[in-house]
């Protein structure tokens, strides 16, 4: 059963994308598109209009919006970022993603990234509440290049390995399918690392009312 209660055409479909850290980056081309996956299932779909991709390790942090871009520069792995995006190049290219963003990326970082990709990120999505105002240096850029520049209050360390333990854990708040210990008798035992969190958010158009909205994540469990 479709999530959506009119023709996909009605809706602007986004969908955010959390690499964890800890998970192997060789395996981000499946993550992708094992994410995407899940979202076009539950939303009844067969394209979204935009994908953003959140590394780990950026973030704007600083006394003020300069510090903060300077800081940015050199956050996150380039290498790894590109060999990321050319997997979601792909999904672009097969018209499964309309448009691509990133989240966290600086004037610095952006201009590097832009210099080495084949299909453009349109959108570029920050979280300025620890730097106050958008840089500068990543406004001009933004102009210059026709990137979108858009603000958004997610947090960047989404899913804490602790919090996940504890989610699935015996614990009064827990779902009681993770042991207490590796010794213990009740659930599952090992090892758990998230891998990535995926957000999706589908608005009515005419409307810009949210109609379905929601997550989901997948994590490891190692003996």
């Amino acid at each position: 059963m479709s999530g959506l209660a009119e023709e996909p055409s009605q809706y602007d479909i986004t969908v955010k994308l959390f690499y964890l850290p800890g998970a192997d980056v060789k395996e981000r081309a499946k993550h992708t598109r094992d994410a995407i996956d899940l979202v076009l299932k539950e939303l009844g779909v067969q394209s979204i209009d935009l994908l953003i991709l959140s590394f780990p390790g950026m973030s704007f942090e600083g006394d003020c919006e300069w510090e903060a871009d300077k800081k940015n520069a050199q956050q996150g792995n380039d290498e790894e970022e590109i060999e990321t995006w050319s997997a979601v190049e792909e999904l672009y290219q097969q018209g499964v993603v309309k448009k691509l963003g990133l989240a966290e990326f600086g004037s610095e970082k952006l201009a590097r990234f832009l210099a080495r990709v084949k299909v453009r990120p349109q959108v570029d999505q920050i979280n300025v509440k620890d730097c106050c105002n958008v840089p500068p240096p990543l406004v001009e850029l933004a102009k210059a290049e026709k990137i979108e520049l858009l603000t958004h209050y997610d947090c960047t360390d989404i899913l804490p390995r602790g919090t996940l333990r504890e989610l699935l854990g015996q614990g009064p708040n827990g779902a009681g399918v993770f042991a207490e210990s590796k010794h213990g008798e009740d659930g599952l035992k090992g090892d758990l690392t998230p891998e990535w969190v995926v957000k999706y958010t589908a608005v009515v158009r005419d409307r810009g009312v949210i109609e379905n909205k929601g997550y989901f994540a997948v994590a490891e469990l190692r003996e």
